[in-house]
């Protein structure tokens, strides 16, 4: 095993990765139209819906070259009916995003928007969606990472399924981590990417989700070539293959961290993530740091901490100091709050968030900000 140096990435993805999942990208050349390699991909694309205990006979995974929001894109733009409607359920960036990709093909929608610091009011869906009954898709972020809100997805999919909507769920942040029941949670569709909660390597994201949905949206408005999801499921069916070429290292990659997904199990992955989770609490709270979330509305995997009222506070001084010793910190994404990020996802576990606190203490003495931190309101 070739030394790699460690570093413990506390931002919301890519994950810290395993040696074994970074060297299992180190394969001989091989033309993936070979039949070995279609052999790899259907058990990757089995395997990615048994995570979320799927029914391989009504569910299926589809896999696309690109980031998380690629996987957005596919199913907005592939999963709507002509003459139907969209609504978005807004309380973070992620679900804007997918207000964008509307606002971007012009597809007709509903921008229901709540506070970011808010769950969404399970009320007001409704009545939106008794009010427009030509919605004909409801679509979510179960954890907006730019925040930490686990917003209540299987109460929001009942709904839509009352209203006979579709329901997607950006769970890039959440699959592979938080446990999911694909039925259970009334989803129609989830999504990820591969350097996310699998610890494997970025270029690889993949859609699961309802095969009799998607084969009916054949006859649906086609809004792009390369991004249209029944187009791509149609060829894997026919082939066993991507449309196009495929980010062949990183499906090894994958194939590696799915092994030790599997090898690891789902609640003792949870269980591990969670340790993290409350470590960076307690560091946090040891300094004396404020959450912007609710703890009992946070989905376990995102903190994010606002800025203290210190003159000597400067973000990226400390995320420097933090970066050259091996640890990532990252920005917050809130408009209205000045905030950094500190994510419990990737192969690490409490005793690495022990050691990123000491050497965050020591960027905090070093730039003279008062421990524990301060805030304004405290002094009235």
């Amino acid at each position: 095993m070739i030394g790699i140096k460690r570093n413990v990435l506390l931002n919301p993805g890519p994950s810290t990765t395993t040696d074994t999942v970074k060297m299992a990208q180190v394969v001989p050349d091989i033309c993936p139209r070979e039949k070995e390699f279609s052999s790899l991909m259907k058990g990757l694309r089995e395997d990615l819906v048994r995570i979320v205990h799927g029914d391989l006979e009504k569910y299926t995974s589809v896999l696309f070259c690109g980031s998380g929001t690629l996987n957005i894109d596919v199913c907005l733009n592939s999963l709507l009916p002509e003459g139907k409607k969209i609504l978005v359920i807004n309380n973070g960036a992620y679900s804007t995003r997918a207000v964008e990709i509307c606002q971007y093909y012009g597809l007709p929608h509903i921008d229901l928007k709540f506070d970011v610091d808010k769950l969404p009011s399970l009320s007001l869906v409704e009545k939106t969606l008794k009010d427009n009954p030509d919605i004909a898709l409801v679509h979510t972020t179960h954890n907006e990472t730019g925040t930490g809100i686990l917003n209540p997805i299987r109460e929001i999919g009942g709904l839509a399924h009352r209203y006979g909507a579709v329901f997607t769920v950006d769970t890039t942040s959440t699959y592979a981590m938080r446990p999911i029941d694909i039925e259970k949670d009334n989803i129609d569709f989830c999504m990820a990417s591969a350097q996310k909660g699998l610890m494997a390597m970025t270029g690889l994201s993949f859609v699961i989700g309802r095969r009799s949905i998607i084969e009916e949206s054949k006859n649906y408005p086609k809004r792009s070539y390369y991004c249209n999801l029944f187009l791509q499921y149609d060829y894997f069916e026919k082939t066993g293959e991507m449309h196009f070429t495929p980010p062949v290292q990183t499906i090894y990659a994958t194939i590696q961290a799915l092994k030790e997904y599997w090898a690891e199990g789902e609640e003792a992955k949870w269980a591990r993530h969670t340790r993290v989770f409350n470590a960076i609490h307690r560091g946090l709270d040891e300094l004396g740091f404020r959450d912007v979330i609710k703890r009992e509305w946070q989905a376990g995997l995102v903190v994010s901490a606002i800025y203290p009222d210190d003159p000597n506070w400067d973000f990226t001084r400390v995320h420097d100091y933090c970066y050259e010793r091996g640890f990532t910190i990252y920005p917050g994404k809130i408009s209205t709050t000045n905030t950094f990020r500190l994510c419990a996802l990737g192969a690490i576990d409490e005793s690495d968030i022990e050691n990123f606190f000491k050497v965050f203490r020591e960027a905090l003495e070093r730039e003279n900000v008062e421990i524990p931190v301060r805030y304004e309101d405290d002094e009235k």
